[in-house]
């Protein structure tokens, strides 16, 4: 091995402040997880190539015809400009792409066409390092310009676009003549309006009509061929074109009135002329690097990945970095990069080991602090700081960044940094959060976006001073800068999406510019962005202090400290009712309008849709704390009781109500409400007092229970206990609970757990000598018994835990469980289990980061659900980490277990394990596979609705489910649902002065009519039916027939009613032909027995039509 192996290597840049690359070709997923990354991308890069032959038929002839035919064109000119705009256009009726500003019409300058001094083709196409997922191909042809036709100073004042102009129109000209196959429009390279090209495209194809991957019959696929004129290699002076020279006469003049000497630089204007002589040189580059290196194409096809993934592409609309830059910095760190100029990568390394490394390398850039150069000619620094980010290739003396906005440069790294997290994360999927999973969904990043409308006025005003840069991306630079100081750390992230512009026809004067915007997407700190006021520096540092009133204007006022400090402050109090969403709109609206002069009329904010659909509200949390509060002197009163048998061991609270996870905040009162009391296991010590006998044991709680509610009544006041019966089958089950209703408006539902009763039932489920029927009744109640007492504490704590971590996780979960309510799912999915499902998206949020909103902690989880293969694959929710490979591996297998005892998941379909439940079963007892599928289903659409609308998406439309999929609807009555909630033993009137109030402190429901009725309909009819319910306020139960349920044979224990159908003579039926008369489901029976059993419940049963 080599002594400088990429794997012992540490790169600590030249220039302070460099990034710092350690293992580049090796992670912490360990070598298991290493060896199936590798695999994965071999497979990847396997069938993401092409093949170029058959994918661009006659591809390469057309190319030979486009050269053939611009060498061979004839030599026209010099001439004025003026002349060339005015009769040579008009001539031609061909348009000359001259950017902005246009040539005088006396302008001195003189424009010709000759021939060029050699043609090439550049890029992906030359490299072949094009993928099948591109959602467009390009192949791009440059035309080196010959020298004669420039100056020694035509780099200054827009000459040498003005002549490049020319030059294309005048190829664009005689191809569009030459070339009848082929449709010819302008477009600007990457979104830079200096640089005008030339797009080719085969008739009856657009590129707007192209998918990814999307392949034309014969598997073709559709290309454009881009025309590119550029410079000859290294004919403008490097040195007069640095990130300080100023090469537009004009901007010097505008802005220096009386200063001879002052200057305004011009970056991005003397990158782009310094980037159109250095097509040759990289083609060279990565050429030569492809020899060398028999991965860096590979790498290159993951690094186009990646990208594509997050959206980023060379455009400036899509980041301003694209295959071409990352193909570029791969290669440098090939050659360079090290404390002492050596290489940073091996040319030895996989594919994939280069991809992580340069991936790792952008993560650990802080472009925004200092330039980082790459290359042995180190130049001064100040000769290439700009503004935006700075990527110096110092052999080339170019910034590859110079085209990005300050905006993408912090996307980019905050990408790579949480690509980076997934990688070193030993559980996560890193193959499918690095190249699978779409990461630039905006609804799915971010939390709070506004639509901004560019004005024309703004653009007029940066034009004489914008450095040749669009208006817009300036704008949007402007309003990065803005909100960036104005939010702080109340945003942990600020993106802004440029509309990319469209091409126009060679035969007119430029692109269409419609109306414009920008939609800036904010991704929030809900804790700091909750924030009442805005603190600055202190008083007394008077350049600072006069710094931010200057920024705040108006509002920026002085706030004194309890300590006597006084520092500057502005005030958004009056907002905070509306949450930091309120506040955060707030400081956007006023500071935009200050500093940007945008009115409130150019300005559409999106993103609070979600929170407003369940009526979330700042209040919910004050409420959820005051039965945590209850909860705390609940148990502070039962531990104080001292004549109880035995010694209390645990008192935990088992509803959402306490984990911040029930759809409404806890309220006293709950008769009132119609929500139940708090639910609460009572687990004492281990003792040898209780009985033997399961039976014997479920009476000694009742005796317990009494006992406490006696005790509570004489020892505490205002406290009022009634002991309930639960309804049980039989003597082994849980027979009672006690509820508590203190005189605050809470009521707790205690139940008692007994170690005792754990251990008989396991010992009768082991036992052998008892029939299968005792031991599996004696299974299922050990389960039902380790759910209370063991799963459900464990599982409340982590949640309440979680819950004060993520801020947005409770406000997730309580609109996730109405989404499942929503489509009528809820009466399967039980509460628990949501939960999870959305603490899951939190704790792996890769490609994302963590959830900060409602929305994205939502969108998150059907993103989730949408993907989750439960088919195969266990979804495993760790919350500490705390579980081993090995017993992870032990669930996998579990799964594959029931996999193969049951293959057609009758009994178990999700498989959802925790460290607190690794049989992975306890959470998803009796759900139906029709009904999991369906949630997949659901949550796909919904998922893809998110992605395809983006901001303009209607929130509510996620939540709308009609009721034509079902066979049967019952509907409630609402009426008699409010009548025995409000039954509270007084006597109520239709008149209100005969009215009784009742007592606030009515006895709490054993159980609340609609689920009471719904688990009878369940218990009786679940073989004919499959029923669906939606929360507390839904009123219709929806009902699916059983199609698997035909005409039989008459038996004893037949499911349900049937009726006779007539004699099975000759395969009619089951096909026997046995002649036994058969009977089939009557369905009219079973309904009528329904509305019986509902009573007045039941309004009306609505029957589908089958005919």
């Amino acid at each position: 091995m080599e002594s400088n192996s990429p794997k012992r290597r540490k790169l600590d840049h030249h220039a302070p402040g460099g990034p710092t690359l350690e293992n580049a070709a090796s992670s912490s997923m360990g070598a298991s997880g290493s060896s199936a990354f590798v695999l994965e991308t071999d497979e990847l890069l396997k069938e993401g190539r092409l093949d170029y032959p058959s994918a661009f038929p006659g591809l390469d002839q057309t190319l030979r015809q486009l050269k053939e035919t611009i060498e061979g064109l004839a030599q026209y000119g010099p001439v004025p400009i003026g002349e060339a705009s005015a009769s040579w256009e008009k001539t031609s009726r061909t348009t000359i792409p001259y950017p902005d500003p246009k040539p005088a019409k006396n302008c001195p300058y003189k424009v010709a066409f000759e021939k060029p001094s050699h043609i090439n083709i550049v890029g992906s196409y030359a490299l072949q390092t094009m993928a099948k997922s591109q959602s467009s191909f390009a192949v791009d042809m440059i035309i080196v310009m010959p020298t004669a036709l420039f100056s020694e100073k035509d780099y200054r004042d827009y000459r040498y676009f003005y002549k490049r102009a020319f030059f294309l129109a005048y190829i664009a000209n005689a191809l569009r003549k030459d070339s009848s196959s082929l449709d010819f429009v302008y477009a600007n390279l990457n979104g830079n309006t200096l640089l005008p090209i030339l797009v080719a495209q085969p008739q009856g194809q657009s590129s707007k009509s192209q998918n990814a991957g999307q392949e034309a019959p014969r598997g073709t696929l559709k290309f454009e061929i881009r025309i590119i004129p550029s410079a000859p290699e290294g004919y403008f002076p490097a040195a007069k074109l640095s990130a300080t020279s100023c090469a537009i006469r004009s901007i010097s003049a505008s802005d220096s009135k009386d200063s001879k000497d002052s200057k305004v630089p011009t970056p991005f204007y003397n990158n782009t002329l310094k980037s159109e002589s250095q097509f040759v040189p990289y083609l060279k580059l990565l050429h030569r690097t492809s020899n060398t290196c028999a991965s860096f194409k590979d790498a290159c096809i993951l690094g186009r990945t990646w990208l594509q993934q997050r959206g980023f592409g060379s455009h400036v609309a899509e980041g301003g970095f694209g295959h071409f830059h990352w193909a570029v910095l791969m290669a440098l760190l090939l050659q360079t990069g090290g404390r002492k100029g050596e290489p940073i990568l091996s040319p030895s390394l996989h594919a994939s080991q280069l991809f992580k490394a340069t991936l790792q390398y952008l993560a650990s850039s802080d472009l925004h602090k200092k330039p980082l150069v790459l290359g042995s000619n180190a130049p001064a620094m100040e000769t290439i700081r700009e503004d935006g980010a700075v990527l110096y290739d110092s052999d080339r003396s170019m910034n590859i960044m110079f085209n990005m906005t300050t905006a993408s440069v912090s996307m980019l790294n905050e990408y790579a940094v949480l690509s980076l997290s997934a990688i070193n994360h030993p559980h996560v999927d890193q193959f499918g959060s690095l190249f699978i999973t779409k990461a630039n969904q905006p609804l799915q990043m971010f939390d709070l976006f506004v639509k901004i409308d560019v004005p024309s006025n703004k653009s007029r005003k940066h034009l004489n001073v914008s450095d040749s840069r669009s208006p817009t991306v300036l704008f949007a630079e402007e309003i990065y800068r803005t909100l960036k100081e104005a939010l702080g750390e109340r945003a942990k992230s600020i993106n802004i999406q440029i509309p990319k512009p469209t091409t126009w026809k060679v035969t007119s004067s430029s692109a269409k510019s419609n109306s414009e915007n920008v939609c800036v997407g904010i991704m929030c700190d809900p804790v700091k962005a909750s924030q009442n006021k805005e603190f600055g520096p202190l008083y007394e540092r008077k350049k600072d202090a006069a710094k931010f009133r200057e920024f705040w204007g108006d509002v920026a006022e002085l706030w004194q400290f309890p300590s006597g400090e006084i520092v500057e402050s502005v005030d958004w109090s009056a907002y905070s009712s509306s949450g930091y969403f309120g506040i955060c709109q707030a400081i956007i609206q006023y500071i935009l309008k200050l500093r940007l002069q945008l009115n409130e009329s150019d300005l559409e904010f999106h993103g609070q849709g979600f929170t407003d659909i369940i009526s979330l509200s700042s209040a919910d949390k004050t409420n959820f704390d005051a039965a945590r509060a209850a909860f705390s002197v609940f148990e502070k009163d039962v531990r104080e009781l001292e004549d109880l048998p035995l010694s209390v061991k645990q008192i935990a609270p088992i509803s959402p109500e306490t984990r911040f996870a029930s759809l409404r905040s806890p309220t006293p009162h709950p008769r009132r409400q119609g929500s139940r009391p708090i639910d609460v296991m009572l687990s004492f010590e281990a003792s040898g007092k209780w009985p033997e006998n399961i039976a014997s044991i479920q009476r000694a709680k009742i005796a317990l229970l009494l006992q406490i509610g006696r005790a509570l009544e004489e020892a505490k006041a205002g406290i009022r206990t009634r002991l309930g019966l639960e309804d049980a089958d039989r003597d082994t089950e849980n027979l009672a609970f006690l509820d508590i209703i203190y005189k605050s408006g809470f009521s707790f539902r205690l139940r008692v757990h007994s170690d005792q009763e754990e251990t008989l039932l396991d010992r009768q489920t082991k036992d052998q000598t008892l029939d299968r029927h005792t031991r599996t009744e004696a299974a299922d109640l050990l389960s039902s018994a380790r759910w209370r007492s063991m799963i459900l504490p464990l599982h409340s704590q982590t949640i309440f835990t979680h819950c004060t971590r993520f801020p947005a996780l409770s406000s997730s979960i309580r609109l996730t469980k109405h989404w499942f309510n929503a489509h009528r799912l809820g009466n399967h999915f039980s509460e628990p289990l949501i939960e999870l499902f959305v603490l899951q998206a939190f704790l792996q949020p890769h490609p994302f980061p963590i959830p900060s909103s409602t929305s994205t902690g939502f969108l998150r989880t059907l993103l989730l659900l949408a993907s989750h293969d439960w088919r195969e694959e266990p979804m495993i929710i760790d919350p500490s980490d705390s579980l081993s490979a090995s017993q992870r591996h032990d669930i996998s297998t579990r799964l594959e277990a029931w996999r193969k005892i049951d293959k057609n998941m009758n009994r178990i379909t999700l498989f959802v394990a925790t460290p607190f439940d690794a049989t992975g079963v306890a959470y998803t007892q009796n759900i139906p596979k029709v009904v999991a599928t369906r949630m997949t289903t659901l949550a796909r659409s919904a998922t893809k609705a998110a992605k395809d609308k983006g901001i303009e998406l209607d929130p509510r439309t996620l939540f709308q489910s009609g009721l034509r999929d079902y066979d049967v609807v019952i509907h409630l009555s609402s009426k008699a649902i409010k009548g025995i909630l409000r039954d509270d033993g007084t006597k109520h009137s239709q008149f209100k002065n005969l009215d009784e109030t009742g007592s606030l402190e009515a006895l709490p429901l054993h159980e609340s009519p609609v689920p009471a009725l719904l688990k009878r309909l369940n218990a009786i009819y679940a073989t004919p039916l499959l029923f669906f319910h939606g929360g507390p306020e839904d009123t219709v139960i929806a009902a699916l027939w059983n199609p698997q349920l035909h005409s039989r044979l008459f038996s004893a224990n037949m499911p349900s009613s049937f009726r006779p159908v007539g004699v099975d003579e000759d395969g009619d039926g089951d096909g026997d032909g046995d002649g036994g008369e058969r009977f089939k489901l009557n369905r009219e029976a079973v309904l009528a027995e329904i509305a019986r059993i509902g009573g007045d419940l039941i309004e009306r049963i609505h029957v589908k039509d089958n005919s």
